[in-house]
């Protein structure tokens, strides 16, 4: 009946350390799980000149659709080779703005053969308007509008090195949003090459480049296929190394890149398939120098969009420790709890899902570390996470893990939390209509009763005995509400004083 637990259970219950470790790794999947399925899968359009083409004001303002005479006329245009061959090409890649016109160009015959002749030409002007037209194709949403594409994509692998950096800015995203949208366009690029060729690009010194070849591997790495056929070849590339020094040099260098690469880790990480590696090169203690940096910058002036690399660093980190030998990294350093609650105090206010990120690493950290759960007690910060219990449904039940993790350490840790008042703030917990939150609630006072007697007592003189009965009737909470008044000495109905009595190890099997 207690089996949703992670990572703890009263000693001497259930079927032992292996049974344990067992219900841990399940958990841990369905959380890792549930990460995976919040991913970033979004295209990029780089268009400077909306007020040149669309409304006087600036504003955007999207072309009607063609006809198919209109877009034949605007091709023909293109491919006359006369002096307004730039005028036309221009006015094409107005055109393409729109789904539709873009459904039309591409059925034509020769239309992407065209476009790649001007893209491949010496004329540098002519060059860019190509590549700005194929940008436009490659922000559809229509797949079969990214597979007619296909031709192109060993010409933009190709202009990576050498060109402006405007120009191969503008090849990187038109990659990235080809990979978004077809399957096909990414096995075309494996055996083209383009990992050693992203591997090259990842030395450039300039920030605008940097920033689109993450977002370029970012969007690979998300494909169903990346763990089995992608994740293998960053590997055994240079590009682990250098993600990871872009990301921890974020604070001194431009935060674009860095948020792209700490999103590239995250994903390697969730894949399951190079974490150790990624701990080979150092990955944990660099990503947690880098949280206590960030953290530090709060109080002066931290950079602009500082949570948006907050976030995957701490889903590194969380995950890392979640990992089979995340559970052997030697982790103690007091200043990460800090960091955290510095974190949440500065960004709560205007981004609530940050509670849920942070508690996740503190979850992570607590739950195989004592060295965690008594430095928790002993800053004083039990007051800060009790708060939590407010701010939305996974937070709560995260915090009430929290306190499960520190519980299950034992008699002291749990007359700890006794005396420093957790339990009258678990009383409304248990009347939530929210059965995952109680649950996670009765898992707690299971710890607190079996290893604080004292707790036990208070709890009945609160009358939270009564909270417990209306469980009853809740299939899935009634058999630990049943557990719970057994332990309290009170049968069903019964409101007498508490009478002491020692808990069958059945009942917490």
């Amino acid at each position: 009946m207690w089996g949703r637990r992670r990572r703890w259970a009263g000693p001497g219950g259930g079927g032992g350390l292996e049974e344990l470790r067992a219900r841990r790794r399940e958990r841990e999947a369905a959380l890792r799980k549930a990460r995976r399925q919040e991913q970033l899968v979004s295209k990029r359009l780089l268009r400077e000149d909306t007020a040149e083409q669309g409304g006087q004001d600036g504003a955007e303002t999207l072309p009607d659709p063609l006809s198919e005479d209109e877009v034949l006329q605007l091709l023909r245009g293109v491919q006359r080779g006369s002096e307004d061959r730039k005028g036309s090409l221009s006015r094409l890649r107005w055109a393409l703005q729109n789904k539709e016109t873009q459904q039309k160009f591409v059925r034509l015959d020769g239309s992407i053969r065209t476009l790649i002749g001007l893209f491949t030409s010496s004329l540098a002007d002519m060059q860019m308007e190509a590549a700005r037209c194929l940008h436009e194709l490659s922000h559809s949403s229509d797949p079969a509008v990214a597979e007619a594409c296909l031709p192109v994509t060993s010409y933009l692998l190709t202009y990576l090195s050498g060109h402006s950096v405007e120009f191969t800015e503008l090849c990187l995203y038109t990659l990235g949003n080809l990979v978004v949208e077809s399957e096909a366009v990414r096995k075309q690029l494996l055996p083209q090459g383009i990992i050693p060729v992203l591997a090259s690009c990842i030395q450039s010194p300039h920030e605008a480049v940097l920033e689109g070849l993450g977002y370029v591997l970012s969007q690979l790495l998300q494909a169903k296929e990346a763990p089995a056929e992608i994740v293998p070849l960053v590997l055994d590339s240079v590009l682990p190394q250098h993600m990871l020094r872009l990301v921890c040099s974020g604070l001194r260098a431009g935060t674009g890149a860095a948020v792209e690469f700490a999103w590239c880790l995250h994903y390697i990480v969730c894949s399951h398939t190079a974490n150790a590696a990624l701990l080979s090169l150092g990955a944990f203690p660099a990503l947690a120098s880098l949280f206590l940096e960030m953290a530090s910058e709060i109080p002066q002036e931290a950079p602009e969009g500082l949570e948006l690399l907050v976030c995957p660093v701490l889903r590194c980190l969380s995950n890392l420790l979640a990992e089979e030998m995340g559970c052997h990294l030697q982790v103690q350093d007091e200043r990460l709890l800090i960091a955290l609650f510095l974190i949440l105090q500065s960004f709560l206010p205007q981004h609530p899902f940050m509670a849920q990120e942070c508690l996740w690493l503190l979850n992570n950290l607590t739950a195989d570390k004592p060295f965690f759960c008594s430095a928790l007690l002993s800053l004083d910060l039990l007051p800060a996470l009790l708060q939590l219990l407010s701010c939305s449904q996974m937070a709560s039940v995260l915090v009430l893990t929290v306190l499960c993790n520190i519980a299950e350490k034992g008699p002291p840790y749990c007359q700890q939390l006794h005396q420093q008042q957790a339990l009258p703030l678990l009383l409304p917990t248990l009347v939530l209509p929210d059965p995952q939150v109680v649950g996670q609630c009765l898992e707690l006072l299971h710890l607190l009763f079996l290893h604080c007697p004292e707790a036990a007592a208070d709890f009945l003189g609160q009358g939270g005995h009564r909270a417990l009965e209306q469980h009853q009737s809740t299939p899935e909470l009634q058999a630990r509400a049943r557990a719970l008044l057994d332990m309290l000495g009170q049968p069903l109905g019964a409101t007498t004083a508490f009478s002491p009595c020692q808990p069958t190890l059945s009942a917490f099997s």
